[in-house]
């Protein structure tokens, strides 16, 4: 993942932004399948917009804004995915690098840069996993009685 020299602190030594740009996904894992990943996403896409409006997953509030994240996070990295952005650093030149920037530092450790549609991802996922572990299973389908020939 290239970094930029262009570190600026919020809070000295731990919170800052630091341009970095991801052509992977997590950690820059993939690295050199942005075109794979963007495809992903936008099937990920359909299947949530599917899911939400088709199969009636927006008549909760807790999934809906779970999906309504994830989507968000989708709709920010595919941006970026889709070189909808310039690199003033190439003029003219079409990218496809997810834009990370976000950087946080304790001590020695620095976790990798990352942006809010990635925050967004996280949080969605994570309401996900909290909405699966919170749902009441869904009443009984009881059959109609049979009719009984008199």
């Amino acid at each position: 993942m290239p970094k930029f020299d262009n570190q600026w602190w919020l809070i000295e030594g731990y919170v800052g932004v630091e341009t970095a740009l991801n052509d992977g996904a997590v950690f820059g894992i993939g690295s050199g399948f942005g075109y794979v990943f963007a495809a992903l996403s936008i099937v990920a896409a359909i299947g949530i917009l599917f899911w939400l409006f088709r199969l009636g997953a927006a008549h909760d509030w807790m999934l809906t804004i779970a999906l309504g994240s994830v989507m968000g996070g989708i709709g920010g990295n595919l941006y970026d995915r889709l070189g909808l952005w310039q690199n003033p650093e190439y003029p003219g030149q079409w990218r496809n690098e997810v834009r990370d920037w976000i950087l946080l530092r304790y001590q020695d450790f620095t976790w990798p840069n990352f942006n809010i549609a990635d925050s967004l991802l996280v949080f969605g996922a994570f309401l996900l996993i909290c909405h699966g572990f919170l749902q009441k299973e869904p009443p009984a389908q009881t059959a109609p009685p049979a009719k009984t020939a008199s």
